[in-house]
């Protein structure tokens, strides 16, 4: 077992100003979450944002700026890991790949492998933090709002 879980997300804004997010569901439980995922070892940072987005969006990002890096203590939901998230502001440099939903949870129906995602895009002036399920990106969000006032 591993005592750390390092994570990479991205907040990506489009030209409408609104932010992508991620409806989730793996081992019966559901969350909303930015996209991003764990580490891979001899992976940098970056790297492994840009292949996230890559495998969950198929879309190719510039990295634009850090944003927040978990300052607190947060166990992981699914193993007895210490989870430690970074954030960056993202942009995609091509049309995201992939079917944008309207709905939270709006998941295809013939999609029943362990870990189903759908994404959507809410207002930047929408998005709540209780609209998000995990601490990390609630404090990455309040962090991103702060540094674009």
């Amino acid at each position: 077992m591993f005592l750390f879980n390092v994570r990479v997300y991205g907040i990506l804004i489009n030209e409408k100003q609104q932010v992508l997010i991620s409806d989730e569901r793996t081992q019966n439980v559901s969350f909303t979450k930015f996209p991003g995922g764990g580490l891979e070892f001899g992976e940098g940072l970056i790297d492994a944002l840009k292949r996230e987005y890559l495998e969950e969006c198929n879309v190719h990002i510039e990295v634009l700026k850090h944003i927040y890096t978990t300052d607190f203590f947060e166990k992981s939901s699914f193993n007895e890991s210490q989870i430690i998230s970074i954030y960056y502001q993202v942009k995609p440099l091509e049309p995201i790949g992939i079917e944008i939903k309207e709905k939270a949870f709006d998941f295809d129906a013939d999609n029943v492998i362990d870990k189903i995602e759908s994404f959507r895009f809410i207002d930047i002036n929408a998005l709540d933090l209780t609209d998000l399920t995990f601490k990390t990106d609630k404090a990455a969000w309040e962090k991103f709002i702060k540094m674009n006032r």
